[in-house]
């Protein structure tokens, strides 16, 4: 009994990490189609920006949950405005630039922070199942996870935001002839979807390595749950992330976490 909880605990972990990682990608897959290739060094970004804020001396918990979404929220605008507004409608264009834009992400902190990892402490202590441990940081994760997507779903559903959000995403120049500008509408989606992965970055900070490279580790994983979601941001990201979530935990439980992580992928190659 004490090891089925010890793995469900796990596979709460698993299901939640996939929510926040892939959060802000299916926003901006999903309502503007690009493909993000430097999502990952967004998380990445939100990551440091914790470690930073915190060797600082700032609260660990405004770090995580301030901090960290909005500078990289303000990232994601610099980004839209700078480069990606140029591309819209060349997927592939977007691909390229958004792949060299992770690129000079990487190597930029990398020159400034070196290729040595860091982290901050995990804010919560940890609790005991019998003979087993974990961390309490578990439920807290799972509980963001599960606040963060109650928002989107409010946000879309029921704020004239999320309507003129929708509105421009389905058909830009009729909701230009009823007085919305979509470029403010793109920008604003581009900077949100940037500030969840900078959320998620944080978030992650107490329990990941830290380190310019790390995005790497996310970007498959959150491609692949948004992918497999398909058209339905909300509960395509929901249902994917439970699924392969609880596939990747339970392969990583049952066999060496190399073959959990293939059989995972094998996995969604199926699904999709």
């Amino acid at each position: 009994m004490d090891i089925a909880i010890i793995v469900g605990l796990d596979v709460v972990s698993g299901i939640a990490s996939l929510v926040l990682i892939s959060a802000g990608l299916a926003v901006i897959f999903g309502m503007m189609k690009i493909i993000n290739l430097a999502h990952g060094e967004f998380l990445m970004l939100g990551a440091y920006a914790t470690v930073l804020s915190v060797s600082a001396g700032v609260n660990i918990w405004l770090a995580m949950l301030v901090i960290a979404p909005v500078f990289v929220g303000l990232v994601g605008v610099v980004v839209e405005r700078c480069l990606i507004r140029f591309l819209y409608g060349r997927l592939v264009d977007t691909m390229l630039a958004t792949w060299g834009l992770s690129l000079m992400i990487v190597g930029g902190t990398t020159m400034m922070f070196g290729n040595t990892i860091v982290g901050v402490a995990s804010p919560l202590g940890g609790f005991t199942v019998g003979a087993y441990q974990s961390s309490l940081y578990t439920p807290f994760l799972a509980m963001m996870a599960i606040l963060l997507m109650t928002a989107v779903w409010a946000v879309m559903r029921y704020t004239r935001v999320g309507l003129v959000a929708r509105a421009v995403m389905q058909n830009p120049d009729m909701a230009a002839t009823l007085g919305v500008n979509p470029t403010r509408v793109y920008m604003a989606t581009f900077g949100a979807g940037a500030a969840m992965s900078g959320l998620a970055g944080g978030l992650l900070a107490p329990v990941a390595g830290v380190v310019p490279t790390m995005g790497a580790a996310y970007i498959a994983k959150a491609f692949i749950t948004v992918v497999g979601g398909g058209t339905s941001i909300l509960w395509g990201l929901i249902t994917a992330s439970g699924l392969f979530g609880f596939i990747n935990q339970i392969a990583a439980f049952l066999t060496p976490p190399v073959f959990g992580e293939v059989i995972l992928f094998i996995a969604a190659v199926v699904l999709i």
